[in-house]
């Protein structure tokens, strides 16, 4: 039996109640998922011995109506499905490895992604680079209805907000997509960890301008720079965005305990 979507995506799509994936409406095209194994994304993880949901996720790349599928293909443009599964793998959120996109041959660019949450309540995590010096590291929670963009050439994952029901999202990208992994695995992930609490929940989301504690990756081989900061962003229903920064000062023997100083409800760090 079919689970619909919170989030009508405009088209006959819904959760497959069987696997990690979904059900085709009359006049919908797609693939059966590939799905996502607990053992290809444990070199990203905090805990690369964690256990875990095992799929993952579940990924239909190239999903949509049958009547819109010569223009899909004449403007190189390709939508994703993806589901994942309930859960945590060690004391992290259910989430992606994290990946940089793969030049584009024909726009000869690393492309933008758009993602935009159907069912439960993602995380999009994004940095400037996948490199010693990060930059720019920037968290967004987005619920159903809310659409996401992550620039050219940033590396970026997404999260499962909510250990207890799975999260599907879409994603628009280049047809001639590529997912370049040899950054974030150099470094044994992205530059923060999300990490749940003993009651499940992100450490830091009690506050409204806050989403988690991320840890930060130095002691992997991460940033670097003098100092690092993570934005967070909170997309409200009402469309108003409010952040606030978190900055970590630079220690090489910084321990993964090491929290932020969260703000709190009025915005004092």
């Amino acid at each position: 039996m079919s689970i619909p979507l919170e989030f009508d995506p405009g088209f006959p799509l819904s959760l497959s109640d069987r696997v990690l994936g979904f059900d085709y409406g009359d006049g919908v095209f797609g693939p059966e998922p590939e799905m996502r194994r607990l053992d290809s994304i444990r070199p990203s993880l905090r805990d690369p011995q964690c256990s875990g949901p095992d799929p993952v996720y579940g990924i239909a790349m190239d999903v949509g109506c049958e009547v819109d599928r010569a223009a899909l293909m004449e403007r190189m443009l390709l939508f994703g499905a993806v589901v994942y599964a309930p859960g945590q793998l060690g004391d992290e959120p259910v989430r992606s490895q994290g990946h940089v996109h793969a030049i584009a041959p024909h726009s000869g660019w690393s492309p933008p992604e758009i993602f935009e949450v159907w069912s439960g309540t993602a995380i999009i995590y994004a940095q400037e680079r996948a490199e010693d010096d990060p930059g720019r590291c920037i968290a967004v929670i987005a619920q159903p209805g809310h659409k996401v963009v992550v620039p050219p050439a940033w590396a970026h994952c997404v999260i499962n907000a909510d250990r207890n029901k799975r999260m599907a999202f879409g994603a628009w990208c280049a047809r001639q997509y590529g997912f370049d992994y040899t950054g974030v695995r150099a470094h044994k992930g992205l530059a923060w960890f999300p990490v749940l609490n003993q009651r499940g929940q992100l450490r830091g989301s009690q506050t409204r301008l806050t989403i988690a504690v991320c840890y930060r990756n130095e002691v992997r081989g991460l940033t670097r720079n003098s100092a690092s900061t993570i934005r967070y962003l909170c997309i409200t229903s009402s469309s108003k965005t409010r952040s606030q920064s978190c900055s970590f000062p630079n220690r090489s023997a910084l321990p993964l305990s090491g929290r932020a100083s969260l703000p709190d409800e009025n915005g004092r760090a």
